[in-house]
């Protein structure tokens, strides 16, 4: 994928998102133009390997209970990987804490509702506060990802993409961001609302504003609308 990429509106009627006082309709505003630029994308890893570096040190604790939780209720193996789409659509395996259960674990479309059978007890609980998603912050340190940026997707899902929603793909994944903050599990992310929601990001995204999601994530994992 070039350096420099133009796509125009995305023509998707949908209703609108507040956030942080502003509005953000399901559909993205403007043109999408994509420009490389070194020194952002050097300051965001910098800022990546720092934070999550911190975090995980952090979140050991918490680690070693939701791996002794896992394995008394449902044996190993502890940690789900699954192959995941990245920027510029290479692919990378990411890492999260087994939710389901061992016969059920694989390339299905994840579980929509804290209702699915195939979701563990403990599983459930992981899920509803994302203590299954930390293990991602090894990711981030790898550099698959990033810790503000659009959602990875399974590759069969991508390949189903309209061709305006690979565009979603400039940027590096995230382990939060718009979509995650406004939305969470209540939008499907292979919906074309989520996929506004990216471009969106990519058209606007700064430092200032990941930081922001940031927050907002904190405040999600609070209140968790939508989590399951």
């Amino acid at each position: 994928m070039s350096e420099q990429t133009r796509a125009s509106e995305t023509p998707v009627r949908t209703r609108s998102v507040s956030y942080a006082g502003t509005e953000r309709r399901r559909r993205p505003r403007h043109a999408l133009v994509y420009r490389h630029d070194g020194m952002w994308h050097a300051l965001q890893r910098l800022r990546d390997v720092g934070f999550a570096s911190v975090v995980l040190l952090l979140a050991t604790p918490v680690l070693a209970l939701a791996t002794l939780a896992i394995l008394i209720e449902d044996g190993g193996p502890v940690i789900f990987s699954q192959q995941r789409v990245g920027r510029f659509e290479r692919l990378f395996t990411i890492y999260k804490l087994r939710t389901m259960r061992k016969s059920d674990c694989g390339d299905a479309l994840s579980p929509t509702g804290a209702g699915d059978s195939r979701i563990t007890s403990v599983g459930k609980f992981l899920r509803k506060t994302s203590i299954d998603e930390l293990p991602q912050l090894v990711n981030v340190i790898r550099g698959d990802m990033s810790l503000v940026g659009p959602r990875p997707e399974m590759p069969f899902v991508v390949r189903r993409y309209e061709r305006w929603q690979h565009l979603r793909h400039l940027a590096k994944p995230g382990l939060t961001g718009l979509w995650q903050v406004t939305c969470r599990s209540t939008v499907p992310l292979d919906h074309p609302e989520a996929t506004a929601l990216d471009l969106d990001y990519i058209a606007s995204r700064s430092h200032a504003f990941d930081i922001r999601l940031i927050v907002g994530t904190v405040s999600a994992l609070i209140r968790p609308k939508g989590a399951f």
